[in-house]
């Protein structure tokens, strides 16, 4: 199974699930990973890890969407993982793959979820609302924000004493790992994503 990886800053959880199949602990190859920020830290951790890379923005592509997905094509991918990349995925992008995107998002939805609603906005939602837990979804990529089957959830408490940066903190501490746990389900076929 081939991997590519959409992120547009730092792509950590991608980078952990890039790791973890060099390492074996995925039955998966990362092939590539496409950003639409040229100063993304993660293409510098992708060329050390010997993907593929490419740059595709508004900028440099007239139609975004049809260069990803052809991109996706030409490299033959089977699925694709989301990482921070803050731009809607498109229909031909979702078709390349047969809608096997998969997006991390830092809130246990449908709650918090949408346009807007990504990083530091999302804890401050928690945060301001109340909420006694709140955690991360793994879901599938269609055309609306956020919207997807939900594949998976990871719940953990949020207590009194926590603050909106505490929450993002221990949002952000289980994605790697639970994006791991969750591919490596797909891949077993624990998880369908069909």
């Amino acid at each position: 199974m081939k991997i590519a990886f959409l992120a547009s800053h730092n792509g950590s959880a991608a980078k952990a699930i890039a790791e973890a199949c060099l390492n074996g602990t995925i039955p998966a190859r990362p092939h590539l990973l496409i950003s639409n920020n040229e100063n993304a830290n993660a293409v510098s951790w992708a060329k050390e890890l010997q993907l593929k890379t490419a740059l595709i923005n508004a900028s440099n592509a007239q139609n975004p969407d049809s260069a990803i997905a052809g991109l996706l094509l030409d490299h033959e991918i089977d699925i694709v993982i989301c990482s921070g990349y803050m731009r809607l995925i498109g229909q031909e992008t979702i078709a390349a793959v047969h809608g096997a995107i998969l997006n991390i998002h830092p809130a246990l939805l449908p709650k918090y979820g949408g346009k807007g609603m990504y990083g530091s906005h999302v804890h401050k939602a928690v945060f301001d609302a109340g909420d006694a837990e709140t955690g991360a979804t793994i879901h599938l990529v269609d055309s609306e924000y956020d919207r997807g089957r939900i594949l998976a959830q990871k719940k953990i408490p949020v207590l009194p004493s926590d603050s909106a940066g505490d929450i993002e903190e221990k949002v952000k501490a289980l994605e790697p790992a639970f994006y791991i746990e969750t591919l490596q389900k797909i891949i077993s076929g624990d998880i369908a994503l069909r």
